[in-house]
């Protein structure tokens, strides 16, 4: 009887915030505003109007800075985490918090942060300027990419760090003996081995730089409008929920479309064994 009602709490949670929201976002997706008496109707024209170029064009947008984030991350997160896997357990943990420390803060107080950083009487500018230097670096293109990775390079080395923790050295150790070198060692059973850790990073990192509207304000100035900022715009400044709701969905149908195909990349490399993929 207990087992029966278990999953009660769950279901009841699943359906008040996700499936009647969910609902709610399809139904306005799908409706438009008669201009007579003000009713919704059945209508597909929010989803044509997204075929316009300009649309296109900001969804291609955020895609690219989101790969070029998750690329970004990827470089610089496996060898953090190659790195404090391999340390002593006191010195690994003590660096661990302090790199998850940064994630304590609120995130909209870690971007601001940048602001200042990267404002014209910022530090950088500061410190260049004493060669002579004066750069544009806030309210850019490159200023939300940095923000991107700054914000979300944490869920990069995490779930690496964690599954090369997990790798069991007696495969690193038959290699050796067999004489693989470092290299080979890293190509043929290291990085196979860690593969899962890698696609969970890449999906932690590409989904929230993908929908993204914080950073893009904030570091972007309303420059650089990515598909969240247009989303927000539609909902929070011009009131046309019936073409935001219609964003909000294209956008979930592109994240889901973009796990299926790293679950499935995922799955070629369990059913390959892993071990010695290529």
């Amino acid at each position: 009887m207990l087992k029966k009602y278990s999953a009660t709490p769950y279901v009841i949670w699943s359906i008040l915030f996700i499936v009647i929201p969910l609902i709610l976002i399809v139904t306005y997706s799908l409706s438009t505003k008669n201009p007579i008496n003000g009713q919704l109707v059945f209508s597909f024209s929010n989803y044509r109007k997204f075929l316009e170029l300009k649309f296109i064009n900001v969804l291609l947008k955020s895609v690219t800075l989101a790969f070029k984030a998750t690329i970004i991350c990827i470089i610089l997160g496996y060898p953090m985490a190659m790195i404090l896997s391999k340390m002593e357990a006191k010195l690994q943990k003590k660096l661990i918090v302090l790199f998850i420390l940064p994630m304590w803060m609120n995130f909209l107080m870690r971007t601001y942060a940048w602001m200042v950083i990267l404002g014209k009487n910022g530090f950088i500018n500061k410190l260049l300027s004493m060669v002579g230097l004066n750069l544009n670096l806030l309210y850019t293109r490159g200023a939300v990419l940095l923000g991107m990775v700054y914000n979300f390079l944490p869920f990069m080395v995490l779930p690496i760090f964690t599954v090369l923790l997990k790798i069991d050295n007696n495969y690193i150790e038959a290699a050796e003996d067999l004489g693989a070198d470092k290299l080979t060692v890293f190509r043929k059973i290291i990085f196979p081995l860690s593969m899962p850790g890698l696609i969970s990073g890449i999906t932690m990192v590409f989904m929230p730089a993908v929908s993204t509207f914080v950073i893009s304000n904030l570091l972007g100035g309303g420059k650089e409008v990515l598909i969240g900022n247009l989303i927000e715009q539609q909902f929070l400044v011009l009131n046309n929920w019936n073409f935001g709701s219609a964003l909000s969905v294209i956008l979930m149908i592109f994240i889901l479309v973009f796990m299926a195909f790293i679950n499935k990349f995922d799955k070629d490399n369990d059913d390959k064994g892993g071990v010695g993929l290529w």
